[in-house]
């Protein structure tokens, strides 16, 4: 199982670095603490804020019960006071990182002594909130067999329905010097349990079983739900406080994880310390873990185009290469047939050279779309043509040597593609004008290459489509990823969201080209589809939707169906379509095949338009 705290000397110290020259508490009362006599508790460690007035400073014979022993990963144990103060603000668990597997069992009674810290889960950069320990530890059991203090039970009573405290504008929006509030707000609420031995009872699964043994619920199970199960991030105020993430201490081998999708219940009582990592913040990591029991969803199916159609889908297909499994590219190709419906028109992102991430130069794809057509005409799916531009050797982002692109699929039965001298990796196709109308001059081509915004990046293609006599303008374009933002745990709020400025750059220089297009020819029917990596609510959004040149057609479904993507426990749009003001009375699908599942052909759900041009 993946560690849930990667550590190194020079990220500690870093840590007690920073923290200790006076990012937050007072280090007068601290040293004075630290040589008091009286014996020091854990509350006393873990103080009213988020970091412990005793930051830095040796402390010994720290009195408690042990509730929890992890031997992998952060190896260490958490120790709890059974005879809690009466400051609902202080935690009386505490972890302990002894950085081997820790010699002591659940329900010892130990002293400890050591220095009290504060870890930061993925380092200082990462925007994430501290985790107050004890390091370097000496550890005494006193007696073993005792009672473990009582779990706080956390549900819908229990955790405040607002999320995070302002940070403080003076601390470039650090909430770490704010008195907790944990009856107000969630995040304070969660922080006052860190360490702390906790439960829930049976919960409905809102994030499916990941390859790292990990899965969300929600306690909340009112809290803005999807129509499948999910819980809905509709708005950068909509974090969803029912979320917690679960792990468990017992080693897979040993005890192996439930596979649980989205809408499945966790049964029982789950129960175990409250720790944070740099994976999705506050999680319970179970000592006790309840029962997986399954529900009914199933992969969705969109309804077939009529024939006086045209069914335009978008998919990222996460990495493909003709390295990857041929069960990769058939359960692919199967999803395109019977979960799509054979689209007429498919854009897909993520599409790998013909080596994968073999980083040799090479940059044409030929051998991983030829796979992939013939998987889907293999699965009782259309014979498939595809246009393309290849990319620079990795000037494009995503995995080094990959060299992603977008690709678009058509079925010759159904639509032509119009080619006009076909573009390179550098040369920008624009807009002309032909017989009146709009036209491309280069088709397939990209859109302005050389702009910055689109530097280690994904540039869009643009192709011109004739259906039915009718010309149909598509740009597929993947933009760039939300790498580099804080989580929504993040000691900073609002979280800093860095990567927004990027893809604002990136939907202006989209709306642009959009903009030419509709000036050729006000009617012009334009599709700009891909994954956009960013909500519909989004700056990113409504930079595309500027002056009315696109519409995001995700919001023309109702808010309980409006997602593509399950991060953290919260179903969001990051993939659409959006569409010319010429495109009108279409009928809109995200199709869930993916993202609820524990089973995942991709991490994302296509999206299909249909309309009649």
């Amino acid at each position: 199982m993946r560690s849930s705290h990667p550590r190194s000397a020079a990220v500690a110290a870093l840590v007690a670095t920073a923290l200790a020259t006076g990012l937050l508490a007072g280090s007068a009362d601290a040293a004075e603490g630290a040589v008091s006599a009286d014996p020091i508790r854990i509350h006393d460690i873990q103080g009213t804020t988020r970091v412990s007035p005793l930051n830095g400073k040796a402390v010994a014979d720290v009195e408690g019960i042990v509730t929890g022993v992890r031997a992998y990963g952060s190896r260490g144990f958490w120790l709890q006071d059974p005879d809690a103060d009466d400051d609902p603000a202080t935690s009386e668990g505490i972890f302990v990182f002894t950085n081997s597997v820790p010699a002591v069992a659940v329900g010892d009674a130990v002293k400890v002594s050591g220095t009290v810290g504060e870890y930061v889960p993925g380092g200082l950069g990462s925007g994430n909130q501290s985790i107050t320990q004890i390091a370097k530890p000496t550890v005494t059991v006193v007696s073993s067999g005792n009672a473990l203090p009582a779990a706080v039970a956390v549900n819908e009573y229990s955790v405040p329905a607002a999320y995070a405290p302002a940070g403080d504008p003076a601390a470039a929006n650090s909430i770490n010097a704010l008195p907790l509030e944990p009856s107000s707000y969630a995040l304070d609420y969660y922080e006052s349990l860190e360490g702390m031995n906790v439960k829930i009872g049976t919960s409905r699964v809102v994030g499916a079983t990941d390859p790292y043994n990990e899965l969300w619920v929600t306690v909340k199970g009112w809290e803005n739900p999807t129509k499948r199960g999910g819980t809905l991030y509709g708005s950068y105020g909509a974090q969803n406080t029912g979320r917690l993430q679960i792990q468990q201490l017992a080693p897979v081998a040993q005890q192996p994880f439930p596979v649980a999708n989205v809408g499945d219940k966790l049964t029982g009582t789950t129960e175990g310390p409250l720790d944070y990592n740099q994976f999705g913040g506050y999680t319970l990591a179970a000592r006790t873990l309840g029962t997986a029991v399954a529900g009914t969803l199933a992969p969705e199916k969109t309804k077939p185009q009529a024939a006086n159609e045209l069914a335009v889908a978008t998919y990222n297909v996460e990495n493909l290469d003709p390295t990857d499994p041929q069960s990769k590219f058939d359960n692919l190709a199967k999803a395109v047939v019977e979960n799509l419906a054979s689209p007429d028109v498919l854009a897909l992102e993520e599409i790998q050279d013909d080596n994968g991430a073999k980083n040799d130069g090479t940059v044409s794809a030929e051998q991983t779309l030829t796979k992939f057509t013939a998987a889907i005409a293999a699965a009782g799916g259309p014979a498939y043509q595809w246009r393309s531009v290849s990319p620079e050797n990795n000037k494009d982002g995503g995995e080094p040597g990959g060299n992603i692109r977008q690709v678009f699929l058509f079925n010759p039965a159904r639509v032509s593609f119009t080619e006009r001298a076909p573009g390179d990796a550098v040369t920008a196709t624009g807009v002309t004008t032909e017989n009146g109308k709009a036209a491309l001059t280069h088709s397939p081509g990209r859109i302005d290459p050389a702009n910055p915004a689109w530097a280690d990046s994904r540039k869009p293609l643009a192709g011109e489509f004739v259906f039915q006599g009718k010309t149909v303008f598509v740009i597929a374009n993947h933009f760039g990823s939300k790498g580099g933002d804080e989580g929504l745990t993040s000691v900073h709020q609002p979280p800093v969201r860095s990567s927004e400025a990027k893809r604002l750059l990136q939907a202006q220089a989209v709306n642009g080209f959009v903009k030419q297009l509709l000036a050729a020819d006000k009617k012009a029917a334009v599709l700009a589809v891909g994954d956009i990596n960013d909500f519909e609510f989004s700056g990113t959004a409504q930079a595309l939707e500027d002056g009315g040149a696109l519409y995001s057609a995700i919001k023309s479904l109702p808010k309980a169906e409006r997602y593509s993507y399950v991060y953290q426990g919260n179903a969001q749009v990051l993939d659409q379509i959006l569409t010319s003001p010429a495109v009108k009375n279409f009928a809109y699908d995200s199709v869930h095949i993916n993202a609820e599942f524990s089973a995942q052909n991709s991490d994302h759900d296509p999206q299909v338009l249909r309309f009649r041009p």
